[in-house]
Parts: C-alpha cells; sequence; structure tokens
C-alpha cells in the first residue's frame, strides 16, 4: 500500500491517493475539482482510479467526486448518512472498501457535519489488525479538531454536532493506537478550523498529548470550548456544502464557458447588464490602472475564499487577468463552485489602450504621510478592513474598522465628500476594499501603502489590547 498525500495551498485542502502495487487499483479521498493531478499520479504509478471517497460534504470547496466518475468510472463513496443526488455507495461504521493489500474501513465520526466519516488503511501485507493511517477529513485536524458550526444554515445547531463531535473523537479516534498516521483534509489557514497547525501529518499519539481540543475535559467543557470565538464563515459555504450533493456540471463543461474571450465592447455591456467584473492582477498592477467598476481579486492572495465571500452568485462574472492566466483565474473559482464565469477581457488590460477614459488608478498614501494628515486633522476617515482578531490585537488610533467580509452590506455608513484611506494587514485586501469602494462611487479613496505592517516598519504608535474603536 502507498498513500499520497496532495495538497493544494490556496484552499488549506489536502486529498489522497490510496494504491495497491499489486492490482494496480487505486482510491481518492476527497479530492479536489480538478482532477488532473490524480490522473497524472495514477499514469505515472501505472494504477487505475477505481473508488472515489468523500469523508463529509465540503463547504469549502467543490470536491472531484463526479469529475473521477465520469472521466475514469470510479465508484463514490459517502458516509452512510449523507444524501446526494447522484448515485453513491453508503459507509457506515466497519463497512470496507478493499483492493489487493489494501482495506479503507469507515468510522462514522459525526460532529463536524453529521454524515462525517473518518478512513481507516490497513495494509494487509504487513498487518491486518491495525490500521496504519487514518484519514480523518475535517473531525480532526493536527493540533485542531472540526468547527460544529457550519451546517447552522442547513438546521445543525452547533450544541448538537458538538456533542456528536466530542463522541466521535474520544470514543472513536483516541481509541486508536498511537502510532496510526494521522491525515487530515485540511491545513494551517483553512476555516474549517481556528488553530490548524502546519504540518502535513502527524499521529494519534502526538495529537493525544498536544491537541487542545482532545485534552481531559467534560462534554459540557468540550461544548462551550469549542462553540466559542469560531470565525465567521464565508457566505459560500453553506452553497458548496448543498452543491456537493448535487449532480451537477463537471468542471470541464464550466470551463468550456469561462474560458471565451471577450470584446472591450461585450464587456462593456455586460457591466450594464449586472456583471460583476473581477481583475485578478495583483494589487500594485491595479493601482496602476484598472478598468473603471472592476473589481480586484488578485490571483496571489486567498483569492477563490475572496471571490466565494464577496461575489454574488446570481451575476455573470467576467475576468480581466495578464494574459496566460486567465484559466488559473477560472479553475480556481470552479475549485468553489462558482461556474458563473461568461468569459474574460481578450488581451487584459491591453484591450483597453485604446480607451484610456475608462481607465482608472488607486492613489495610495506612504505611513508617514497619512500619520501627518491624521494629526493635522484633514477630514480624512481612514478605514481598516482587516478581521476582528486582528482588530484586537493591535489598531492605529482614530480608525474605523469595517472587516472587509461586510463593508458592502455598510456601504451606506461610507462618507461621502471625505477623502478615505483604506489599510489592511499588508495591502492585499485594502485593494480589494478600495476597489469594492470605488464601484460603489466612493470616489476618493487611497490606500496606505504596505497596510499596518509599512506603519509599524516606520516605528509609528499603534495601540494594543482588547479596544475597538
Amino acid at each position: 500500500m502507498k498513500i499520497e498525500q496532495f495538497y493544494l495551498g490556496c484552499l488549506a485542502h489536502a486529498s489522497y491517493l490510496i494504491l495497491d502495487e499489486a492490482t494496480r487499483t487505486a482510491a481518492v479521498v476527497d479530492p479536489q475539482r480538478d482532477v488532473a493531478r490524480y490522473l497524472e499520479a495514477a499514469e505515472r504509478e501505472g494504477v487505475t482510479i477505481r473508488h472515489v471517497i468523500l469523508t463529509h460534504l465540503h463547504a469549502d470547496f467543490i470536491a472531484g467526486h463526479l469529475e473521477l466518475r465520469d472521466r475514469v468510472g470510479a465508484k463514490i463513496y459517502l458516509g452512510a448518512k449523507a444524501q446526494a443526488e447522484y448515485a453513491f455507495t453508503p459507509l457506515g461504521d466497519g463497512d470496507r472498501v478493499e483492493f489487493g493489500n489494501v482495506r479503507l474501513q469507515a468510522m462514522e465520526t459525526p460532529g463536524h457535519t453529521p454524515e462525517s466519516i473518518s478512513i481507516l488503511a490497513f495494509d494487509l501485507a504487513k498487518d491486518a489488525s491495525e490500521p496504519v493511517a487514518v484519514l480523518t477529513g475535517d473531525t480532526l485536524f493536527i493540533g485542531d479538531v472540526g468547527r460544529p458550526d457550519l451546517r447552522a444554515a442547513l438546521g445543525w445547531k452547533p450544541e448538537v454536532l458538538a456533542r456528536m463531535l466530542y463522541g466521535s473523537l474520544t470514543t472513536k479516534l483516541l481509541g486508536l493506537p498511537d502510532a496510526t498516521l494521522v491525515y487530515p483534509a485540511h491545513g494551517a489557514g483553512s476555516l474549517c478550523g481556528r488553530n490548524i497547525g502546519k504540518e502535513a501529518v502527524s499521529t494519534i499519539g502526538v495529537q493525544r498529548t498536544t491537541n487542545y481540543a482532545l485534552q481531559p475535559m467534560s462534554e459540557d467543557d468540550f461544548v462551550k470550548m469549542i462553540t466559542a470565538d469560531q470565525p465567521e464563515a464565508p457566505a459560500y459555504f453553506t452553497y458548496d456544502a448543498v452543491l456537493n450533493t448535487k449532480e451537477r456540471p463537471t468542471l470541464e463543461k464550466s470551463l468550456e464557458r469561462a474560458l471565451h474571450p471577450l470584446e472591450l465592447v461585450d464587456v462593456l455591456g455586460m457591466m450594464k447588464e449586472g456583471a460583476q467584473v473581477v481583475d485578478v492582477r495583483e494589487p500594485d498592477e491595479f493601482a496602476a490602472g484598472h478598468l473603471h467598476g472592476s473589481v480586484n481579486i488578485g490571483l496571489g492572495g486567498q483569492y477563490a475564499t475572496w471571490a466565494g465571500t464577496l461575489l454574488e452568485r446570481d451575476r455573470a462574472i467576467v475576468l480581466i487577468a495578464n494574459p496566460g492566466r486567465e484559466e488559473e483565474a477560472a479553475i480556481r473559482l470552479g475549485r468553489i463552485g462558482f461556474d458563473h464565469v461568461a468569459g474574460y477581457l481578450r488581451g487584459g488590460m491591453s484591450g483597453l489602450e485604446a480607451r484610456p477614459e475608462l481607465v482608472s488608478g488607486t492613489r495610495r498614501v506612504d505611513a508617514g504621510e497619512l500619520a501627518r494628515e491624521m494629526e493635522e486633522g484633514k477630514g480624512l476617515v481612514v478605514l481598516d478592513v482587516r478581521g476582528p482578531k486582528e482588530r484586537e490585537s493591535k489598531w492605529i488610533e482614530g480608525t474605523v474598522h469595517v472587516p472587509l467580509n461586510h463593508l458592502e452590506e455598510r456601504l451606506a455608513e461610507m462618507p461621502r465628500g471625505k477623502n478615505v484611506v483604506v489599510h489592511c494587514a499588508g495591502g492585499y485586501r485594502s485593494s480589494i476594499a478600495a476597489s469594492l469602494l470605488e464601484r460603489a462611487g466612493v470616489m476618493d479613496v487611497r490606500e496606505l501603502a504596505g497596510g499596518l505592517a509599512a506603519w509599524e516598519a516606520a516605528k509609528l504608535e499603534v495601540a494594543s489590547g482588547n479596544g475597538q474603536s
């Protein structure tokens, strides 16, 4: 038996290819939607992917189970409590998928979701009694456990799922041998947990002693701890969780429409009809010049997460990208189920060379200049768009706090006729915010170049503690 981990950094997502060398058969667990990497690995290893298992119906990405089914005829498996439109084989406690020397045995571990399962991987050529590894999905992470609140919009109370999670951890996963390898579905940065470690793999023994959520405590104490202070989940999480139950078009079909070059006149016409124009270049490039009314969500940051948070799902998306990066932009939207990309501006910003009146820039101010303007009381508003935890840690006195994910719903609060300066931690989110404000008609907008990091590097004062402005 061989287990290969695949890690997708932009979504902090881990998936797995498990193969048997004797029968040349493989299974994929929790695949991303663009499945080429698994097909390439299978070809390299000389195996055929015959099984695809989801540990649960994921909320933060669209899984590639239908893509693998349609490409190679893989059989789909879900937890026994799952419901879906497509045909699948349910896996309850003790149910097995076996091929050659590989046994994949299901263990129902609800809590993160009601249908969650973990997969025990046995290498029968070595030991049929104890698993080599457990693929824990989002039930157990390295240094953390899955959050129980992501199904609240679908009617599941976090406290109920938290009690399920406690049972899954204490009576099932912690009952495994200490040497059992732990392979989770997410790593550091994922919003499916709040304190996930950076390691790619651990063991039950290490987690037993180091994971804060696995320390001895009562069920009530666990529920209280695990339901408190969870970060706000992006709006698209519920959308993705539901879409993962649907018989939907594959990514290949989605890209047929998305990778369609559009002339400028077509883009302008679509904007008038309500299309969202997303410029995926980096903030520096966007600031230098962009199509007026476009929103900057750069490929260099948490592109899919912010796109899923800020873009509407019932309005067409048009992309503006540097030539050659259009496919990457469309694929990364497809990974979260945003299949409503209608095309991209042919040639990127070169398509606007004949229409300079349509091009805007974003002005920037350095930290020293902003500090002087604030001291002089020039009637400006400095807007901090970082998250609540970041703000609680430290902030610039006199600034207004509106987290980026709530900016559009609070646009009515934004001042008109005043100079607005936006800042975040380093400049990625402030570029998004400035573009949203510009699109909404707040014209006198600047960014703090380099964000709070530049402010601190200039030895300018920050406040710290638990206060709020």
